[in-house]
Order: structure tokens, then C-alpha cells, then sequence
């Protein structure tokens, strides 16, 4: 090879054209990381409504290092997405020393447990909130479950004046609503066997049989659904270990 006047052009040549693009590498990521390049301009393009603005500026100003070239995207997303309330962040570069960043925040829909919150999407997330919301109890990974229960479930009760505050699934899968009514709590227990269906039934009979009930005075606090062809009311008070209340019911039902 050595004696090979042309393959040692060849190779010459290689060599010459490797170490020029090394140079060039090495240039452009030298002048990448000059100041002339920094990102002097943070703009966040979306109206917050819950999370708080100076805690992502404080996120900004500690985490987003590097200029318009060398800025680790990925990482500054990962920082910001841990400001409470905020659910998702979109970073988009703008030449030469501008970044924006949209910011999408959860909706709150419900509480879950006393610690945390659960967003109209399903996810738990942890964030302060004062206001009133319904609260869920249940097994972690079930709050996606629990919202959609939720709106089927409000849509049931919303005609009989019954709103839900909260609700219930016990790790052996049984269901309970706490509603409320003109103040007054009401606890419909439906157990794990087609939950929806009992809710049904107790929606069809509730004008005729508790809701009359509670327009004669009578305060009933819990509800039994777990009867195949009825229900049971529990009156306070009463001395009995509970006032039954018949319900139509397909046959069959449970």
C-alpha cells in the first residue's frame, strides 16, 4: 500500500476531509454555546388561569440552561410540567434569543382522597383548591373509572334534584354515591353487580317511594340498592333495623 502512490492520495484526502468536518463540528458547537446566542426572551403564550406565574418564571430562570442552539428541550419541559396545575408544556424556540412557552393546565373535577385532585381527563394530579368539588375514594388507577361513572351518574340523579358529593369503590369492587339534596346527604349503596342498572331502578322509584317520603318529612339518610327487587331506606330513628321500600324491578334483577 505504502508503495501505492494513488490509494495514499485516497487516504490523504479521507484524512484531510475527516479532520475538516471535526474542525467544523467542533466550530459550531463552540459558537452554539457563545452568549451571542443566549435565550434573552421567555414569553409564556397562553393566559394562566390556576398556576401561578412567578413559580414558572422562578422554574425558567433555575432550569432552562443553554443558548438558542444547545437548550435541552426535552429537560426543560420535564421541570415546568412539575408546577402544580400544570398539566403539559409545549417549548418552541424563536429566532434569535426568543422561547415561548404554551402551557396546558388540568381542570379540576373532583377530589381524590384529602391529599390530591382528579381532572376532568382522569389524572390525579396534587395542587391546592378551595373550591367545592365532589371527592373520590377508591383504589389508585381507578380515577379515570370514576369520572366517567361520575357524569353518567350525575345525568341519572340531576332530574330527581340529587347532585353527587362524592364517590365510593371498595377494593372488592363495590360502589358507593353520596348525594345530596337541599343540603340534606343521602348515601345510595350499589355494590359491585351492574351498579348502573340499580341506579336505575332506584331513579324510576324515587318519586313514589323515598321522595315521597321526603316531601311528607321524613329524612332518609341511606339507601340499600343491593336487593333484587327493591331497596331499603334507612330512617333515623327508626327502631326497626330499616323501613324496606318496594321498587319495581325486572325479574331477575340483582
Amino acid at each position: 500500500m505504502w508503495d501505492d502512490a494513488k490509494a495514499l492520495n485516497a487516504l490523504s484526502v479521507t484524512l484531510a476531509a475527516m479532520a475538516v468536518a471535526a474542525l467544523a463540528t467542533a466550530a459550531v458547537l463552540w459558537a452554539a454555546r457563545q452568549d451571542v446566542f443566549a435565550i434573552r426572551e421567555v414569553v409564556v403564550v397562553t393566559p394562566l388561569e390556576r398556576a401561578s406565574g412567578p413559580h414558572l418564571e422562578a422554574v425558567i430562570r433555575d432550569e432552562l440552561n443553554g443558548t438558542f442552539f444547545s437548550m435541552n428541550l426535552d429537560a426543560a419541559r420535564a421541570a415546568l410540567a412539575k408546577v402544580p396545575w400544570v398539566r403539559a408544556v409545549a417549548l418552541r424556540r424563536q429566532w434569535p434569543h426568543r422561547l415561548e412557552v404554551a402551557v396546558e393546565e388540568h381542570v379540576p373535577l373532583a377530589r381524590w382522597g384529602a391529599d390530591a385532585l382528579v381532572s376532568a381527563a382522569g389524572e390525579t394530579f396534587v395542587a391546592r383548591y378551595d373550591g367545592d368539588l365532589p371527592r373520590f375514594d377508591g383504589p389508585e388507577g381507578h380515577a379515570a373509572e370514576m369520572v366517567a361513572r361520575l357524569a353518567r351518574w350525575s345525568a341519572t340523579l340531576a332530574p330527581l334534584g340529587l347532585a353527587i358529593a362524592g364517590l365510593e369503590l371498595s377494593p372488592r369492587g363495590g360502589w358507593r354515591v353520596r348525594a345530596q339534596r337541599d343540603g340534606a346527604a343521602l348515601m345510595l349503596e350499589l355494590g359491585h353487580d351492574d351498579p348502573g342498572a340499580r341506579l336505575d331502578r332506584f331513579a324510576g322509584a324515587y318519586a313514589r317511594t323515598v321522595g315521597t317520603l321526603q316531601r311528607q318529612g321524613v329524612a332518609i339518610e341511606h339507601v340499600d340498592l343491593r336487593y333484587r327487587n327493591g331497596f331499603a331506606a334507612r330512617v333515623p330513628g327508626f327502631r326497626e333495623a330499616g323501613a324496606r321500600v318496594a321498587a319495581a324491578a325486572p325479574k331477575g334483577a340483582r
